[in-house]
This record gives structure tokens, sequence and C-alpha cells, in this order.
């Protein structure tokens, strides 16, 4: 089988396990549409160990940086001299700045995997009703954005290595 095939059929077959998952025995548990990301960041990575460990690590670092950035603009004051919009949008141009910079380190050098991370944590906490706030982000519950975000990355990167493993595996079944 060639290898567009293998893999095609491989991350089909494992989309559809992962999405039985997220909408059955793990609902609420972790969200598919965050773990497609990290799929997909595993394989424009690079799609090997290299890329697994990119993923995770500079995933989980940009929803660091996502949940302290949200935690700093829940606490801007109603009366705040620049006005909440502006202090909120310098609180994020800061944190990407630092995010972005933090790439000087060899462990955080995956900007795209840091920003993916960083963006799906302000997709959830934008677009879920009472995420952001203090209840969720100050406390260790599951939908705090540290916990099932990062989750949901950590399993999307997995699903991405099987599925380069199930596809390598379709590809030399069909060459022997």
């Amino acid at each position: 089988m060639k290898s567009l095939t293998a893999l095609s059929i491989s991350i089909g077959v494992l989309s559809g396990l992962a999405t039985f998952l997220a909408l059955a025995p793990l609902s609420g548990i972790f969200f598919i549409w965050a773990a497609t990301i990290a799929w997909a960041a595993y394989f424009a990575l690079g799609g090997n160990p290299a890329a697994a460990k990119n993923t995770m690590i500079c995933g989980i670092f940009g929803v660091a940086m996502a949940w302290y950035a949200a935690v700093l603009i829940i606490n801007i004051p109603a009366d705040a001299m620049l006005g909440f919009s502006l202090m909120a949008s310098i609180i994020v141009m800061v944190s990407v700045v630092v995010l972005c910079l933090a790439a000087r380190i060899p462990a955080l050098s995956a900007i795209p995997a840091s920003v993916l991370g960083y963006s799906a944590t302000f997709a959830y906490l934008l677009q879920t009703p009472d995420m952001l706030s203090e209840a969720v982000l100050l406390n260790l519950v599951w939908n705090n954005p540290l916990i099932i975000i990062s989750f949901s990355l950590i399993v999307g990167t997995v699903f991405g290595i099987y599925s380069g493993k199930l596809a390598a595996k379709l590809t030399t079944v069909a060459d022997d």
C-alpha cells in the first residue's frame, strides 16, 4: 500500500476511535479539537520522536503561558486607567513575546507548537461559558485549561505517534 493511502487509512481509523472516546467514555475528559491540533502539529514538526517531544512540551508551555495571561486578565480592575480592552491586549502581547523568546531554550524551541497550545487555551476559555474565572483558573479542577487542554494535547500527540506507526505497518505489510 502506498504511504499516503496507508497514512490516510491510519489517521481515519484512529480519528474514528478518538471521536468515539471523546463522545462516549471520555466525554468531558479530553477535547477532540485540541487533540487534533496536537496530532497535526506532531506531523507538521516532522512526525518523529523529536516532534512528539516538541509538540507535548511546547504545547503545554503555550497552555501555561495562556493560563497565566488569563489569570492576569481576570484580575484587571474594572476602573483600570487604560481600560480593560487595552490592558488585556497588553497582557496578551507581552505573554506572546515571552512565549516566542522562550524558543532560545532548546526544549521550548518549537514556537508553532507553543502558539497552538496558547491558542487552544484561549479558544477554550473564550468560547466556553464561565471558564474565564477564578473558580476555574485558580483551582485544581478538571476543566482548568492547565489540565484539560494539556491532557488533550498529550492525547492528540499520542494519536499522532500511533497513526504514524500504523501507517508504517500498513505500508510495510503491503510491500512484503
